[in-house]
């Protein structure tokens, strides 16, 4: 049996839980989100808490038992609080910029990139240096700034880059004249 799957899930007062077969909707102050499980966990609403259990004793049961707990759990706390990424841009002259949906970076190559940010998620670019990648869905706030950290991720010798904060680069020693 999956520790983690063990524990209920608390539901916040301020969120709503919909349960259709194998879907669980959640709907919250920060918006709606919704996701599809396989047929082999089921769901239950008790007491202010959701509880997940598998249907049988098969290694896919065992294995998406904890899953689909954690999964809803995100879900919960996507929708009552969000999620979010912060991202730096180190080099002489890289720096980002925000058109409407199109963040614009500069990062040094001959033209500008333009990345067009997907539905649910917001960017905010202050100091054009710094990014913060916002939205309701864990996994799409993680994916949009690995995305942009894609572009020029940060290199060993001088650090130059996007790099998640916290991120820790590390640095080499470059050639020295014998």
């Amino acid at each position: 049996m999956s520790r983690i799957g063990k524990n209920p899930v608390a539901i916040p007062a301020n969120v709503k839980i919909t349960i259709d077969g194998t879907t669980v909707s959640v709907e919250g102050p920060k918006g709606k989100n919704a996701k599809s499980f396989p047929p082999v966990v089921s769901f239950e609403v008790k007491d202010e808490t959701i509880v997940v259990s598998p249907i049988g004793n098969s290694r896919l049961a065992r294995a998406m038992y904890g899953t689909s707990r954690s999964i809803i759990a995100s879900l919960v706390h996507g929708v009552s609080e969000g999620y979010s990424k912060e991202l730096e841009i180190h080099g002489v002259g890289f720096r980002a910029a925000l058109k409407g949906s199109i963040l614009d970076l500069s990062l040094g190559y001959s033209h500008p990139i333009e990345y067009k940010i997907p539905e649910g998620i917001q960017v905010i670019v202050t100091e054009n240096t710094k990014l913060k990648v916002e939205g309701i869905d864990k996994q799409k706030v993680g994916a949009v700034a690995a995305d942009i950290r894609s572009f020029y991720p940060p290199e060993p010798y001088k650090g130059k880059g996007v790099r998640i904060v916290g991120e820790y680069v590390r640095r080499k020693e470059g050639k020295t004249v014998a």
